[in-house]
């Protein structure tokens, strides 16, 4: 399983907590990136809910509370 913040971004809006068919549903609905689809697929087969990113992607939360994301308002700020 590889994750990036951009993959990790995409199941944002999802319908959490969640199961993994749940959130492959969702992927699949909202358009989301292969990877993400194979990430989800790679989860083990049970009914157990998923919490949120950081049950399936621990460092999520770290990388979230840096500023690994592009922000446009930012930049509309410099311009």
């Amino acid at each position: 399983m590889f994750w990036t913040p951009e993959l990790a971004q995409t199941l944002e809006d999802a319908p959490w907590p969640a199961t993994k068919d749940e959130l492959l549903d969702y992927a699949n609905r909202a358009g989301c990136p292969q990877q993400v689809l194979d990430n989800l697929l790679d989860l083990d087969d049970n009914d157990e809910m998923i919490e949120g990113i950081e049950d399936l992607w621990p460092e999520y939360e770290d990388m979230a509370n840096e500023e690994y994301f592009y922000n446009d308002d930012e930049e509309e700020q410099y311009l």
